[in-house]
C-alpha cells in the first residue's frame, strides 16, 4: 500500500481536517477548517478536483467504498453514488451526533452503514446504503456509543459505548451478539478506535490510556485441557448463582494481546494486518508517532515493538514523547511524491440535482480492484508523505 498526500496549496485546502482515500485509487475526499460545509473531491495524481459539494452544516466525517459516498453530519446523513457522486438518499433528523460517529463496510456488495440510534443510550442503526432501507437496529450497549466498526466483508460489527469497559461484536445484518470483550474494569475510558483484522479472526481497541488490546474472535473449547479452561468451565458454571452482572462480567472474555505504549492520554487509532506474511500491530498517535509491533498469534501476551516511524513533527517533539529509539521517517521508505505542482483549474462542479454536471462521471479505472492489504514486498508499509 502506498499513501501519498495530494500537495495542495495553501489556498485551496488550510487546516484540512478530513481526509479520505478511496482505497489505492487516485481518489481524495477532503475537508477544510476553513470551508467546513464543503467537501471536495479530488483526483491528487493530476492534482486537480473532481468536484465539490456543500452541506446545510458542518461536516463530521466522510466515509467511502467503491458504490457508496457517505456525509455525516450532526443530525443528517447523506448518501451518494460514488461513480457520479448524485445524492441518492438523505436521512434527516438522526440522533443527535456530534462527533460524527458513523460506520461504512468497506465491501461494496454489503454496503452497510452503521450510525446512533440514539443519543443517551448504545443503540446501532444498520443500514443497506445500497438498497438505501433500514435492516435492524442493535441494542449493543447502555450508554452511549464511543466507536464501532465493520470487519472487511461487513458481515461483524464491534462497537464500544462511552464507558470503554465491554466491547461487543455482532453478526450483520441479523445483529446478533457473537462476541463480548472486557478491557477493563477499574475505570472508564475513551476507546478511540477499534479495528479487526483482515481475516477477522482478531480485534484491536486503542483508548485514552497506554494500553492498546487484542482480542482473538474464537468460539468451541480448546483441545488440550488448561488450567484457565479449567477456571472457565468453573466460572461458567457457578454464574447461574449469581447476579446478572455480576455472571456477565465472568462470562466476558479478556485481552489475547496487549502492547504498553510509551505515553498515555493522547489520542491515537489502531489497526491489524499482514505484513511479510506476519500479524502486525499499527498504532499512530496524535504526537506524530507511528509504532508497529509483532503479534503472536498463537500465545498471544505482550506484543513486540519492532518499527518506529515519525509521521510528522520534530525530533523534539519524539523525545518529549518518551521515544528512544530513533525513528525512521516514512520517506525514506517509499517513493517521493511527484514534484510537478497541482493544476489550479478545477475540472466540474455539481448541478442542482445533486450530481456531477455535463454527465461527468469518475472513470471507471480510478476504482481499485481490490481492498487495500499490506503486502511483502517491503518489510514495512511504504507511506511517503509531503508538507509544503
Amino acid at each position: 500500500m502506498c499513501i501519498k498526500i495530494c500537495r495542495l496549496s495553501q489556498s485551496e485546502s488550510p487546516d484540512v481536517y478530513i481526509v479520505e482515500r478511496l482505497f489505492s485509487s487516485s481518489l481524495v475526499v477532503v475537508v477544510s477548517q476553513a470551508m467546513p460545509r464543503r467537501m471536495n473531491v479530488y483526483h491528487f495524481k493530476k492534482g486537480t478536483e473532481i468536484c465539490n459539494y456543500s452541506y446545510s452544516n458542518t461536516i463530521l466525517a466522510v466515509r467511502l467504498n467503491r458504490q457508496r459516498l457517505i456525509v455525516c453530519l450532526e443530525e443528517s446523513v447523506y448518501i451518494h453514488n460514488i461513480k457520479d457522486m448524485k445524492l441518492l438518499k438523505t436521512l434527516l433528523n438522526t440522533p443527535p451526533n456530534p462527533s460524527g460517529l458513523c460506520a461504512l463496510s468497506i465491501n461494496h456488495s454489503n454496503s452497510y452503514l452503521a450510525y446512533p440510534g440514539s443519543a443517551t443510550i448504545g443503540e446501532i442503526i444498520i443500514y443497506d446504503a445500497n438498497n438505501l432501507n433500514t435492516v435492524t437496529m442493535i441494542p449493543a450497549h447502555d450508554s452511549p456509543l464511543a466507536a464501532i466498526t465493520f470487519n472487511a466483508s461487513g458481515t461483524k460489527l464491534a462497537s464500544a459505548s462511552e464507558r470503554g469497559t465491554v466491547i461487543r461484536v455482532f453478526s450483520i445484518p441479523e445483529g446478533l451478539r457473537l462476541f463480548e470483550f472486557r478491557r477493563g474494569m477499574k475505570r472508564y475510558v475513551n476507546i478511540s478506535s477499534l479495528s479487526f483484522s483482515p481475516d477477522a479472526q482478531f480485534l484491536c481497541a486503542s483508548s485514552n490510556t497506554e494500553t492498546v488490546h487484542i482480542f482473538k474472535l474464537e468460539h468451541g473449547e480448546e483441545e488440550t485441557p488448561t488450567w484457565s479452561a479449567y477456571m472457565g468451565k468453573m466460572f461458567t458454571a457457578a454464574s447461574s448463582y449469581l447476579p446478572a452482572q455480576v455472571s456477565g462480567m465472568m462470562s466476558q472474555d479478556r485481552a489475547f494481546a496487549t502492547v504498553r505504549l510509551h505515553t498515555a492520554g493522547q489520542k491515537n487509532v489502531c489497526t491489524l494486518a499482514t505484513i511479510q506474511k506476519l500479524p502486525r500491530l499499527l498504532v499512530a498517535s496524535s504526537n506524530g508517532q507511528l509504532f508497529i509491533y509483532n503479534i503472536d498469534p498463537q500465545d498471544g501476551g505482550e506484543c513486540t515493538l519492532v518499527q518506529t516511524h515519525r509521521l510528522f513533527g520534530s525530533d523534539e517533539d519524539r523525545d518529549e514523547a518518551g521515544v528512544s529509539a530513533a525513528p525512521q521517517s516514512y520517506a525514506a521508505t517509499a517513493a517521493t511524491v511527484p514534484t510537478s505542482g497541482p493544476v489550479s483549474a478545477t475540472l466540474t462542479g455539481y448541478s442542482e440535482d445533486g450530481g456531477v454536471s455535463k454527465g461527468e462521471v469518475i472513470p471507471e479505472h480510478e476504482f481499485a480492484a481490490g481492498p487495500v492489504c499490506l503486502d511483502d514486498e517491503t518489510e514495512f508499509p511504504p507511506v511517503s508523505i509531503q508538507n509544503r
